[in-house]
């Protein structure tokens, strides 16, 4: 077993990645978190899974422990999921001393860490992600909320967990498509920050891809040293964090336009392109680490255009994003491979441009 810790002004916290649920027990007696009321939050693809296996190892950790499924998909996370959690949390008779457990992938940790965050002012939450996305990203860092009226996490809050329990071994009833997108977030960890990360990404993309343990295992724990590494230093987004907004610009305004059809890993590896090719026309990066980008996200079977949309569409999707500062679209760029950097001065003309390259 690995593990990390995320240190932020608000709360320290461990990271935990194994290869097994078999420490999960020591990891909520060792936080002080035994002995109260609790709620497992899973989805309806993930409570069938997990939800009885994780319960039956730390039920005797507290007095009480219920769990609540909803509906698995972007469509649930909204507001109305929200207030059913609060009424199965009132009616489940929790307190402020209760812990709400996340179990599942990055839908389930916003939602259930946003409910625990606003349910009787605060109480505490855990992170079980059981996707590589959720492993490696959305679990790590305390952004915690809901999408709006089709505007993809416009409620939310940071609002740090108590640990994070990662076991690699759930990726491996992972469709295909998921591990792909979780890939996208740790290709994306490489470029804005860690050239030795990215290095290691390319050289074992084969045993990666094909989920060899121990690999697998490099790649969450780099990804979370990384997001660890950022969030420690900026814990709300007030400069360094911004980076880890690369390619999400672009991609959460495909992704709303899609209907959320198109999953996040998916838009965030076209939003990547995007803003690769808007640093290679900058003249930040060459051409040929561009068109390396492609063949590896390409590798990882993401893609790197789209159809059935427009730029202009794009473009005032774009202007929605909750980044954007003085109406002006801020967009994520390299300086160089490894050094990323907010621009906060493209010109329409520039965004539409890059957009237009990833449409084709």
């Amino acid at each position: 077993m690995k593990s990390l810790n995320v240190e932020t002004k608000s709360n320290i916290y461990p990271i935990y990645i194994a290869d097994s649920f078999d420490y999960l027990r020591k990891a909520f007696i060792d936080a002080s978190l035994d002995g109260n009321k609790a709620v497992l939050i899973a989805d309806s693809n993930t409570a069938p899974l997990y939800a009885d296996k994780v319960k039956g190892l730390i039920e005797d950790c507290f007095s009480y422990i219920s769990v609540y499924t909803f509906v698995a998909g972007e469509k649930s996370k909204n507001l109305d999921t929200i207030n059913s959690m609060y009424r199965f949390f009132i009616d489940s008779k929790l307190d402020r001393k209760s812990i709400v457990i996340a179990l599942g992938g990055g839908v389930t940790g916003d939602m259930a860490g946003f409910a625990a965050a606003t349910f009787m002012r605060g109480i505490k939450f855990v992170q079980i992600p059981t996707t590589l996305l959720a492993q490696v990203d959305s679990s790590v860092g305390g952004k915690v909320g809901v999408d709006f009226e089709g505007n993809k996490n416009m409620i939310g809050a940071f609002y740090q967990p108590q640990f994070v329990y990662i076991n690699a071994k759930t990726l491996d009833t992972l469709p295909k498509t998921e591990l792909s997108a979780g890939l996208s977030e740790a290709v994306k960890h490489g470029y804005i920050y860690d050239c030795d990360y990215l290095r290691f990404m390319f050289s074992n993309k084969e045993k990666i891809f094909s989920l060899n343990t121990e690999s697998i295992i490099d790649v969450i724990y780099g990804s979370c040293k990384v997001k660890s590494d950022v969030v420690s230093k900026d814990e709300k987004e007030s400069g360094l964090r911004e980076i880890l907004n690369f390619g999400h610009t672009f991609g959460h305004a495909i992704e709303s336009l899609s209907g959320f059809k198109l999953v996040h890993g998916q838009c965030v590896s076209i939003g990547m392109i995007a803003a690769l090719y808007l640093s290679y026309k900058k003249g930040f990066i060459k051409e040929n680490e561009l068109n390396l980008a492609k063949n590896l996200l390409e590798y990882f079977e993401l893609p790197v255009n789209v159809i059935g949309f427009n730029a202009e569409d794009i473009y005032k999707q774009m202007l929605f994003d909750k980044k954007n500062k003085n109406n002006k679209i801020n967009i994520v760029l390299l300086n160089s491979v490894g050094n990323a950097y907010t621009e906060k001065n493209v010109s329409e003309e520039e965004i539409k441009n890059a957009v237009e390259f990833v449409l084709n």
